[in-house]
Protein backbone atom coordinates (compact mmCIF):
# COMPACT_ATOMS: atom_id res chain seq x y z
CA UNK A 1 0.00 0.00 0.00
CA UNK A 2 1.23 3.48 -0.88
CA UNK A 3 1.72 5.77 2.11
CA UNK A 4 2.71 9.36 2.73
CA UNK A 5 2.79 11.70 5.72
CA UNK A 6 0.73 14.89 5.72
CA UNK A 7 2.49 17.52 7.83
CA UNK A 8 0.51 19.63 10.30
CA UNK A 9 1.08 23.31 9.43
CA UNK A 10 -1.35 25.65 11.19
CA UNK A 11 0.48 28.65 9.72
CA UNK A 12 -1.17 27.95 6.37
CA UNK A 13 -4.47 29.26 7.77
CA UNK A 14 -2.88 32.68 8.02
CA UNK A 15 -1.82 32.78 4.37
CA UNK A 16 -4.17 33.93 1.62
CA UNK A 17 -5.19 31.00 -0.60
CA UNK A 18 -3.66 32.74 -3.62
CA UNK A 19 -0.26 32.55 -1.85
CA UNK A 20 -0.55 29.08 -0.30
CA UNK A 21 0.62 27.28 -3.47
CA UNK A 22 3.81 29.34 -3.62
CA UNK A 23 4.49 28.66 0.07
CA UNK A 24 3.96 24.92 -0.35
CA UNK A 25 6.20 24.91 -3.43
CA UNK A 26 9.07 26.11 -1.23
CA UNK A 27 8.36 24.26 2.02
CA UNK A 28 6.48 21.00 1.32
CA UNK A 29 7.46 17.71 -0.29
CA UNK A 30 6.25 16.91 -3.80
CA UNK A 31 4.56 13.63 -4.69
CA UNK A 32 3.99 12.61 -8.28
CA UNK A 33 0.78 11.49 -9.94
CA UNK A 34 2.68 9.19 -12.25
CA UNK A 35 0.85 5.86 -12.60
CA UNK A 36 -0.43 5.39 -16.14
CA UNK A 37 -2.87 2.66 -15.23
CA UNK A 38 -4.46 2.18 -18.66
CA UNK A 39 -1.72 2.63 -21.26
CA UNK A 40 -3.67 0.80 -23.95
CA UNK A 41 -6.55 3.27 -23.60
CA UNK A 42 -4.70 6.52 -22.91
CA UNK A 43 -0.87 6.39 -23.00
CA UNK A 44 -0.24 10.13 -22.70
CA UNK A 45 1.44 11.21 -19.44
CA UNK A 46 1.72 14.88 -18.52
CA UNK A 47 3.97 15.78 -15.60
CA UNK A 48 1.73 16.10 -12.57
CA UNK A 49 2.65 16.51 -8.90
CA UNK A 50 1.07 17.59 -5.65
CA UNK A 51 2.04 18.86 -2.22
CA UNK A 52 -0.25 18.23 0.72
CA UNK A 53 -0.51 19.54 4.29
CA UNK A 54 -3.17 20.07 6.93
CA UNK A 55 -4.11 22.42 9.73
CA UNK A 56 -6.80 22.00 12.35
CA UNK A 57 -9.24 23.55 9.84
CA UNK A 58 -8.26 22.44 6.35
CA UNK A 59 -6.52 19.85 4.23
CA UNK A 60 -4.45 21.78 1.69
CA UNK A 61 -3.44 20.32 -1.68
CA UNK A 62 -1.42 22.17 -4.29
CA UNK A 63 -1.42 20.47 -7.70
CA UNK A 64 1.06 21.38 -10.45
CA UNK A 65 0.79 20.09 -14.02
CA UNK A 66 2.87 20.57 -17.17
CA UNK A 67 1.78 19.07 -20.46
CA UNK A 68 -0.18 19.35 -23.68
CA UNK A 69 -3.57 21.07 -23.95
CA UNK A 70 -5.53 23.19 -21.49
CA UNK A 71 -9.33 23.03 -21.37
CA UNK A 72 -11.79 24.68 -18.97
CA UNK A 73 -15.22 24.55 -20.59
CA UNK A 74 -17.11 23.69 -17.39
CA UNK A 75 -17.54 26.38 -14.75
CA UNK A 76 -20.73 25.54 -12.84
CA UNK A 77 -20.80 23.61 -9.58
CA UNK A 78 -21.20 19.85 -10.15
CA UNK A 79 -20.50 20.16 -13.88
CA UNK A 80 -18.44 17.39 -15.56
CA UNK A 81 -15.04 18.94 -14.86
CA UNK A 82 -13.25 15.64 -15.63
CA UNK A 83 -13.84 16.46 -19.31
CA UNK A 84 -11.48 19.42 -18.85
CA UNK A 85 -7.91 19.64 -17.60
CA UNK A 86 -8.67 18.16 -14.21
CA UNK A 87 -7.10 17.09 -10.93
CA UNK A 88 -8.90 15.02 -8.31
CA UNK A 89 -8.64 14.00 -4.66
CA UNK A 90 -10.66 11.01 -3.46
CA UNK A 91 -10.58 10.17 0.24
CA UNK A 92 -12.16 8.05 2.94
CA UNK A 93 -12.06 8.52 6.71
CA UNK A 94 -11.28 5.21 8.47
CA UNK A 95 -14.43 3.64 9.88
CA UNK A 96 -16.71 5.32 7.36
CA UNK A 97 -18.50 3.36 4.65
CA UNK A 98 -18.53 6.43 2.42
CA UNK A 99 -15.75 7.97 0.38
CA UNK A 100 -15.53 11.52 -0.95
CA UNK A 101 -14.63 12.59 -4.48
CA UNK A 102 -13.37 16.11 -5.07
CA UNK A 103 -12.81 16.89 -8.76
CA UNK A 104 -11.44 20.25 -9.92
CA UNK A 105 -10.73 21.57 -13.38
CA UNK A 106 -7.87 23.98 -13.99
CA UNK A 107 -9.99 27.05 -13.17
CA UNK A 108 -11.18 25.56 -9.87
CA UNK A 109 -14.72 24.50 -10.82
CA UNK A 110 -15.83 21.68 -8.51
CA UNK A 111 -17.69 18.42 -8.91
CA UNK A 112 -17.87 16.77 -5.49
CA UNK A 113 -19.89 14.08 -3.76
CA UNK A 114 -19.78 11.49 -1.02
CA UNK A 115 -21.05 7.95 -1.48
CA UNK A 116 -20.73 4.29 -0.59
CA UNK A 117 -20.86 3.15 -4.23
CA UNK A 118 -20.34 5.00 -7.48
CA UNK A 119 -23.98 4.84 -8.69
CA UNK A 120 -25.39 6.42 -5.50
CA UNK A 121 -23.78 9.80 -4.84
CA UNK A 122 -24.83 12.50 -2.43
CA UNK A 123 -23.87 15.69 -4.24
CA UNK A 124 -22.40 18.59 -2.30
CA UNK A 125 -24.61 21.66 -2.07
CA UNK A 126 -23.59 25.06 -3.41
CA UNK A 127 -23.08 26.14 0.20
CA UNK A 128 -20.75 23.25 0.95
CA UNK A 129 -18.78 23.84 -2.25
CA UNK A 130 -18.39 27.51 -1.32
CA UNK A 131 -16.44 26.46 1.80
CA UNK A 132 -13.70 24.89 -0.36
CA UNK A 133 -10.99 27.49 -0.93
CA UNK A 134 -9.43 27.50 -4.41
CA UNK A 135 -6.87 29.41 -6.43
CA UNK A 136 -5.69 28.76 -9.98
CA UNK A 137 -2.77 30.31 -11.80
CA UNK A 138 -4.89 30.42 -14.99
CA UNK A 139 -7.76 32.34 -13.41
CA UNK A 140 -11.39 31.37 -12.88
CA UNK A 141 -13.05 32.22 -16.21
CA UNK A 142 -13.96 29.31 -18.54
CA UNK A 143 -12.31 28.90 -21.95
CA UNK A 144 -12.24 26.49 -24.87
CA UNK A 145 -9.31 24.16 -25.36
CA UNK A 146 -5.93 25.79 -25.82
CA UNK A 147 -3.42 23.61 -27.61
CA UNK A 148 0.31 23.55 -27.02
CA UNK A 149 2.41 23.28 -23.87
CA UNK A 150 1.06 24.63 -20.58
CA UNK A 151 2.04 24.73 -16.90
CA UNK A 152 -0.56 25.51 -14.24
CA UNK A 153 -1.10 25.21 -10.51
CA UNK A 154 -4.34 24.72 -8.62
CA UNK A 155 -4.35 25.06 -4.84
CA UNK A 156 -7.35 23.92 -2.80
CA UNK A 157 -8.24 23.85 0.89
CA UNK A 158 -10.93 21.34 1.91
CA UNK A 159 -12.51 22.00 5.33
CA UNK A 160 -11.80 19.21 7.80
CA UNK A 161 -15.29 19.65 9.29
CA UNK A 162 -16.86 18.98 5.88
CA UNK A 163 -15.34 15.50 5.60
CA UNK A 164 -15.45 14.53 9.27
CA UNK A 165 -11.75 14.88 10.10
CA UNK A 166 -10.70 16.19 13.53
CA UNK A 167 -7.71 16.08 15.88
CA UNK A 168 -8.39 12.44 16.74
CA UNK A 169 -8.23 11.24 13.11
CA UNK A 170 -4.89 9.44 12.64
CA UNK A 171 -5.04 9.09 8.88
CA UNK A 172 -7.25 9.12 5.83
CA UNK A 173 -7.27 6.72 2.93
CA UNK A 174 -7.14 8.25 -0.50
CA UNK A 175 -5.80 8.67 -3.99
CA UNK A 176 -5.01 11.64 -6.22
CA UNK A 177 -5.61 11.75 -9.93
CA UNK A 178 -4.98 13.70 -13.14
CA UNK A 179 -7.31 13.36 -16.12
CA UNK A 180 -8.67 15.25 -19.13
CA UNK A 181 -11.34 13.23 -20.91
CA UNK A 182 -12.17 15.57 -23.79
CA UNK A 183 -8.83 17.14 -24.59
CA UNK A 184 -6.75 16.31 -27.65
CA UNK A 185 -4.53 14.14 -25.43
CA UNK A 186 -6.85 12.38 -22.95
CA UNK A 187 -5.17 10.72 -19.98
CA UNK A 188 -5.87 8.98 -16.67
CA UNK A 189 -3.10 9.12 -14.05
CA UNK A 190 -3.08 8.17 -10.38
CA UNK A 191 -0.75 8.55 -7.39
CA UNK A 192 -1.46 5.07 -6.04
CA UNK A 193 -1.68 2.41 -8.77
CA UNK A 194 -5.04 0.98 -9.81
CA UNK A 195 -5.32 -2.63 -10.99
CA UNK A 196 -8.52 -2.55 -13.03
CA UNK A 197 -9.10 -3.31 -16.71
CA UNK A 198 -10.87 -0.04 -17.57
CA UNK A 199 -10.41 3.57 -16.41
CA UNK A 200 -12.16 3.99 -13.07
CA UNK A 201 -11.11 6.25 -10.21
CA UNK A 202 -14.01 5.19 -7.98
CA UNK A 203 -12.15 2.31 -6.37
CA UNK A 204 -11.44 2.75 -2.64
CA UNK A 205 -9.84 -0.70 -2.56
CA UNK A 206 -6.78 0.89 -4.21
CA UNK A 207 -6.53 3.95 -1.96
CA UNK A 208 -3.23 4.64 -0.22
CA UNK A 209 -2.79 5.72 3.39
CA UNK A 210 -2.27 9.41 4.19
CA UNK A 211 -1.02 9.87 7.75
CA UNK A 212 -2.14 13.06 9.49
CA UNK A 213 0.87 14.14 11.52
CA UNK A 214 0.24 16.01 14.76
Amino acid sequence: MMQLDIPHIDALDGISIDKVGEWMELHCDKHFIACVDWKAVAPYQPISAFSIAHSARYIYVSFTTTGQDLRAVNSANLSPVAQDSCVEFFLQVPGSKEYWNFEFNCIGAVNASHRETRPNPTRLTDGQIATILRHSTVGSAPFDERHGWHTWRLTVAIPCALIGVDDSTPCIMGNLYKCADKTAHPHYLSWAPIDLERPNFHCPQFFGQLNLLK
